[in-house]
């Protein structure tokens, strides 16, 4: 079923405080994310299966210790372009992860007054073959009115079903994570944040900005 784990360790929350703060500029703010998704890799990996096995180590002792089976089948998505610098470090603790990439635009001019629904133009999907034994990481740091979300797991569960959906974002909403979950309700959501309200175009507040334009430069 799913769940909402919020990643309220210090770090990651003294990492968020610069990621709002409007003065942080584009390295670091694209840095910050970077340190942001090796903070939730390791989170993700607390959750996961392990076994126990046994080494010789050079003294020829015998030592048991732990092997992580599903770090073998991770399969990580990332919904262009903010979500890259995320991946970047989700990929610093899932390195034999298999990856894909979502090209997904929220079309602003479909917002109607009153809604929070917007249309999704998926433009670019290419994704790797998803096995029954895999966990599936939808990165995208902005979960605010799930509309891109659900219209990217829409596409991507085409390519099969994997054991775990998990969505790695930095802040969300209650109504993001409530859409995402009626839609979806095996979908785990990770997130640094959930803030309380959007405004009239959708945007989280208080929020961070437009993640996109500040890792890489924009309006």
């Amino acid at each position: 079923m799913g769940r909402v784990v919020v990643i309220d360790h210090p770090l990651a929350q003294a990492i968020l405080t610069t990621l709002r703060d409007r003065n942080t500029k584009q390295i670091e703010f694209r840095k910050g994310l970077v340190r942001l998704g090796r903070l939730m890799g390791y989170e993700i990996v607390k959750s996961m299966d392990i076994e126990i096995v046994e080494v010789e180590t050079p003294l020829g002792v015998k030592a048991k210790g732990v092997r992580i089976r599903d770090l073998d089948h991770v399969v990580i998505i990332q919904v262009l372009r903010a979500a890259m610098p995320l991946v970047e470090g989700l990929v610093k603790i899932f390195a034999n992860a298999r990856m894909g990439v979502v090209s997904a635009r929220r079309v602003e001019e479909s917002h109607k007054p009153g809604s929070l629904d917007f249309d999704i133009e998926i433009t670019y999907v290419k994704v790797p073959r998803i096995f029954k034994d895999d966990i599936l990481i939808i990165a995208d740091p902005m979960l605010a009115t799930g509309s891109t979300i659900t219209s990217v797991l829409k596409h991507v569960l085409k390519y099969g079903v994997p054991k775990r959906t998990i969505i790695a974002s930095v802040i969300a909403t209650k109504y993001g994570i409530e859409r995402v979950l009626k839609e979806y309700p095996f979908a785990e959501i990770y997130t640094v944040a959930i803030d309380p309200e959007m405004n009239e175009r959708g945007y989280i507040v208080p929020g961070l900005g437009d993640a996109g334009d500040r890792a890489f430069g924009g309006p």
